[in-house]
């Protein structure tokens, strides 16, 4: 396993903010270093740099390799534990990739449909 591992996520997102509190990934994982997309980051200009769009999507940066969006859920529900009727159900729902594609852009609009109804703004890097 590596030894860090990076997982940038919206602070600004009810959603995004709840879901790094509350997945419970395996100790054996080594160092995890949550990073607000929002935030003035190194790891935020590489993730620019390859095009990738923070608010189309949250990253995990591991083995210095950056994964997006619906592969980026399928890393993290992969290490998840067990424990927990919440990582169970992520585990469930995200551990497929085939599956994660579907389910993971309907997540993305639920997100930006309350963020504009919060009144916040998109990720502007």
């Amino acid at each position: 396993m590596p030894d860090q591992i990076r997982i940038i996520y919206d602070g600004d997102c009810p959603f995004c903010s709840a879901y790094v509190k509350l997945v419970r990934l395996r100790e054996v994982v080594g160092t995890i270093e949550l990073i607000d997309a929002r935030s003035d980051h190194e790891v935020i200009d590489r993730i620019n740099a390859a095009g990738l769009d923070l608010d189309r999507g949250m990253a995990v940066e591991m083995g210095g390799q950056l994964q997006h969006g619906d592969a980026a859920m399928t890393t993290l529900a992969m290490m998840t534990t067990q424990s927990g009727v919440f990582n169970r159900i992520m585990r469930l729902m995200f551990s497929r990739p085939a599956i994660a594609r579907i389910l993971y852009p309907p997540l993305v609009a639920g997100r930006a449909l309350t963020l504009r109804l919060l009144g916040r703004r998109k990720i502007n890097h």
